[in-house]
Formats: C-alpha cells, structure tokens, sequence
C-alpha cells in the first residue's frame, strides 16, 4: 500500500468529505427548519432557504457516503467522492449572493477534493518513489 499513487491526497480528501458532510447536514438541518441562524432576507437561485436546506442536506449525505467508501478502501467512493465534490462546488457558487467567502472557501475545497481524489489510483503502484 505504500506504492499507491496519491493515497496521502485521497485520505486527505476523505478527511475534507467527511468534514463537509458533518456541516453540510447541520446547515440543511437548520435551513429546512428557518432556524435564526442564517439571514432569512437574501436572495436565492432556487426558490427559497428551505430548498436550499433540503438541497444541502442531500448533498451532505452523499458526501458521507463517499467519504465512507473512500475510508473503507473501496473504488466506488473516488468516483462518488469527485462527482458530490462537482455537486457541492456548484452549490457553493450558487450561494455566493448569501454568503460570498464562506461560498469560496467551500468551493475552493471542493475543488481540491476533486483534484485529490482524481491523483489516487490504488490500481498502479509506482517504484517505490514515494507519494505524488
């Protein structure tokens, strides 16, 4: 296992999935529930902060799902992982006008997600040259 391309990069991504899915599933939680904690005045792409809520929630539990894939060793996860990063990346972007550094930060790490897990390949091995 110490030969596999970008293993450091996918757990690391995993970490980043699994974090994101933590608050994303707090945040869909309390938007689907007009919890005071976000600003109920702002403008959004979709409809209203309930569907925002129920469109965060979905998209934290997929990031659960990959990140526990990833951890657990299987392959579903990278492809699952980069597809829920893709997702959450986008929604970020769509949020920018309630929450504009916040948004950036959630779609720069999605981003590097992406990145992370399309580096690891646990098919090929290098020589022994250490991590990428």
């Amino acid at each position: 296992m110490d030969g596999v391309k970008g293993l450091g990069r996918a757990i690391f991504a995993a970490a980043l999935l699994m974090i994101g899915s933590v608050l994303n599933i707090i945040y869909g939680i309390a938007a689907i529930g007009n919890s005071n904690f976000f600003a109920h005045d702002q403008k959004y792409v979709f409809s209203d902060l309930k569907t925002w809520g129920w469109i965060t929630l979905i998209l934290g539990i997929g990031e659960g799902i990959a990140a526990a894939s990833l951890l657990s060793g299987g392959g579903f996860g990278r492809w699952f992982g980069m597809i829920f990063a893709g997702l959450t990346s986008i929604a970020a972007l769509m949020s920018i006008p309630a929450q504009p550094l916040w948004s950036i930060a959630v779609f720069a790490l999605s981003i590097y997600v992406i990145h992370g897990l399309s580096l690891y390949n646990p098919d090929e091995e290098t020589g022994g040259s250490g991590a990428y």
